[in-house]
């Protein structure tokens, strides 16, 4: 290669990558610019700027009885996470290794990461309060069983079950008192709940080691697990005195200024709740570095009971009195961390984000000071200093979630701290420390993961701390919209068949769909046009459920659906036909159509009769019925995939490219089609390449550019701006 073409390719790479950089700082211009122009002002952010209320305030508000009985549940609920100071007599008794007892004393955090997840799922659907003693009663049943273990395969499931019964308590929990309580109290309310921890972290182990030494013996252990199980009983009990608070009242009440309006709307479902927070930038950052710390909370409470027992041959009792003494520094810096908390919400959210994370950064640096050292009563006093920073940061997470997640699924937004915490730190974690252990000691297990993951965990929160204010002003613009539209429907306004508000959509760090807007009346066609990527095929996906959107709202006749995920979507009206492979071609055409049916709950005599409708519809089916589908043409197949579709007599069709790569007399056959549904009063959207099509069957149309919606009116009127439809052409893959 020569010298001068080497040069001419180095010039063309080099120019490339400028140009990419280029529009990739175009891009991420543009984002921060439409990120700021959503962000509202401070008297528009629930809690911002608001004058402060003392505890004493916010339960004469909210009352004392859900408050106290909460703080009870936490502080019992924390007992049993003491039982690692017993570790050692189990792993004597069992005859299992230190990777061993790790691990099967982790799956525990697991098993209630699994049972979290559903258990909020349910908990944003039922009334919460029902869930507690309910709940309750089942992990104590199990920690009792714990009690008969004779190996650790049994304790492996007993332990597991008591951690699904425990599941409930973070989104339950959290999820009532941001409701019950005002918000310029959160932080207050949380910390006097959150001291239920250190104080059942401070008596458990005395109380587990007193236990075990007074039964005496190789078994004493097993009294731990037997007495244990009665507190949960007890409170279970109680917690039918509790009362359940509306969802959002306090977000409603702090923004509308008449009572707020109910909402009808499908169920949030689990994988669309979490689907939808993943795309909160606060949240995301904020559930990483919680899930990064969890190394380091999972590992030093572990490993040090272990090398409490290894290094200084403490016995239960002697263990369970040191790891109470590290959480004396948490019970005194708990509360004042809720009085500092709720001041920096009030003055900058942001503020308070980054506090919540400098405070794990810090407990990380104490670690890397503490771990080595030698000498006891300071080794213990180190570590009880990192855990006060921990534990007073965490009186931060529930106010930073509630301000940042939709009402309507908070509880799911709860669930996802133990999910985050135990199934990286407290099962990955608990295992990994536990093999560094083995090969190494529990000091350096310690100091290999805790120190680097605390800090790690901290420096993440902190860069959510950007993204706060534009986080609470999405919630809010949320609710607002919410009413409004609540209003118009009360005041007998016309409710649109579909109305999509205020969506946005993302594929990854990259947007594609701006504040779309587009309402639908019942019976109406639509043609959607665009340029190629315009953001067509996708606005489809956001409306049937296949693609979750970064902001807005999605209705169906007057019900929201934005949280329901795609087989709900699907039962309640909403059907799409995408372009292209909509068939089975190994099956006959008859039984493409049964096979439609799959799944539903219509009966035999009604499906033959939506298959004989279907034959109506498209007679040119209907002496093929036994041939292979794979057999027909392409603008057959198309027609046999919209029969498919019309056997689930749509509220909504969403038809994805009806003439794409089809003959002009094919066409014009399911054109034919089209108008015998328009005129039968189907509701359809129909994304359309050709202007000209568009124009034979549209009551109206959108035309969409770069994922923003240009244009919206009579079809006929978009043919007449030539500035539009010279962008709309005949042929062509969609957008």
């Amino acid at each position: 290669m020569s010298g001068e073409s080497y040069d001419d390719e180095t010039t063309g790479a080099a120019s490339l990558a400028a140009a990419v950089l280029e529009e990739e700082a175009k891009r991420q211009q543009a984002q921060a610019e439409r990120d700021a122009a959503v962000v509202l002002p401070d008297d528009l952010l629930p809690g911002v700027g608001d004058d402060p209320m003392t505890l004493r305030e916010a339960m004469r508000i909210g009352g004392k009885t859900t408050v106290v009985l909460l703080f009870f549940l936490n502080f019992i609920d924390d007992l049993p996470r003491a039982i690692r100071v017993i570790g050692p007599d189990i792993q004597d008794s069992l005859k299992i290794s230190d990777t061993v007892l790790a691990g099967v004393l982790g799956f525990g955090g697991v098993a209630l990461v699994l049972g979290a997840v559903p258990m909020a799922a349910l908990a944003d659907r039922i009334t919460r309060v029902r869930i507690i003693p309910i709940a309750s009663f089942f992990w104590a049943a199990t920690l009792a069983l714990s009690g008969f273990i004779v190996n650790a395969f049994q304790l492996f499931w007993t332990n597991a079950a008591t951690g699904f019964g425990q599941a409930y308590r973070i989104p339950v929990s959290n999820s009532l008192l941001t409701d019950a309580y005002p918000i310029t109290s959160r932080s207050r309310i949380f910390a006097f709940e959150g001291l239920g921890r250190p104080l059942g972290q401070l008596l458990g182990p005395l109380t587990i080691g007193f236990i075990a030494t007074t039964a005496g013996g190789d078994e004493g252990w097993r009294w731990a697990f037997y007495l244990l199980a009665i507190p949960p009983v007890l409170v279970g009990i109680a917690s039918f005195a509790m009362r359940e608070p509306k969802r959002g009242q306090n977000e409603q009440s702090a923004l509308l200024t008449d009572d707020a309006l109910d909402v009808d709307e499908l169920e949030p479902s689990m994988s669309t709740a979490l689907a939808r927070l993943r795309k909160i930038r606060t949240f995301y950052f904020f559930a990483t570095g919680i899930g990064v710390l969890g190394f380091a909370l999972i590992a030093v409470p572990g490993q040090f009971n272990l090398l409490l027992d290894d290094k200084y041959g403490l016995d239960a009792l002697d263990r369970g009195i040191v790891e109470s003494l590290l959480w004396i520094p948490s019970l005194v810096a708990i509360p004042f961390a809720g009085k500092i908390f709720d001041r920096k919400f009030r003055e900058d959210p942001e503020s308070m984000v980054k506090l919540t994370g400098g405070l794990i950064v810090t407990a990380g640096l104490i670690y890397m000071v503490a771990l080595p050292i030698k000498t006891l009563w300071l080794l213990v006093l180190s570590i009880g200093l990192a855990q006060a920073c921990i534990s007073s940061a965490f009186v931060a997470a529930p106010t930073i979630i509630a301000a940042v997640a939709p009402y309507r699924i908070r509880a799911q937004a709860f669930a996802l701290l133990p999910v985050f915490i135990f199934l990286m730190g407290g099962f990955i974690g608990g295992i990994v420390a536990g093999q560094i252990s083995d090969a190494y000691n529990n000091r350096t297990a310690m100091i290999l993961l805790a120190p680097w993951t605390a800090m790690l965990g901290g420096w993440l929160i902190r860069r959510g701390a950007f993204h706060i204010r534009r986080d609470i002003s999405l919630a809010v613009e949320e609710l607002l919209e919410e009413q409004e539209e609540a209003r118009k429907i009360a005041a007998g306004d016309d409710v649109p068949a579909l109305q999509v508000r205020n969506l946005d959509f993302s594929y990854g760090p990259v947007q594609v769909l701006f504040d779309v807007e587009i309402e639908v009346g019942k019976g109406e066609v639509v043609a959607l046009l665009g340029t190629n990527g315009a953001g067509k095929s996708t606005l489809l996906r956001a409306v049937s459920g296949l693609g979750i959107p970064d902001r807005g709202v999605v209705r169906l006749n007057g019900r929201t659906i934005t949280y329901a995920e795609a087989e709900t979507r699907f039962r309640v009206g909403i059907v799409q036909l995408r372009g292209g492979a909509g068939i089975f071609p190994s099956l006959s055409i008859g039984e493409n159509l049964r096979a439609a049916l799959l799944g539903s709950n219509v009966d035999a005599a009604e499906a033959d009769r939506r298959v004989a409708n279907a034959i109506e519809t498209f007679p040119a089916l209907s002496d093929r019925l036994g041939e292979p589908a794979g057999d027909l043409s392409g603008g057959q197949q198309q027609m046999l995939a919209l029969a498919m579709a019309l056997m689930h007599e749509p509220e909504v069709l969403l038809i994805d490219e009806l003439s794409l790569g089809l003959a002009p007399v094919v066409v014009q056959e399911l054109l034919s089609v089209v108008e015998r549904l328009k005129a039968q009063g189907q509701t359809m959207v129909i994304v359309e390449q050709s202007l000209n099509v568009a124009l034979a069957f549209a009551d109206r149309a959108i035309f969409m550019e770069k994922g923003i919606v240009r244009f919206e009116g009579p079809a006929q009127e978009l043919a007449e701006r030539d500035d539009l439809a010279r962008a709309v052409f005949l042929g062509g893959e969609g957008g």
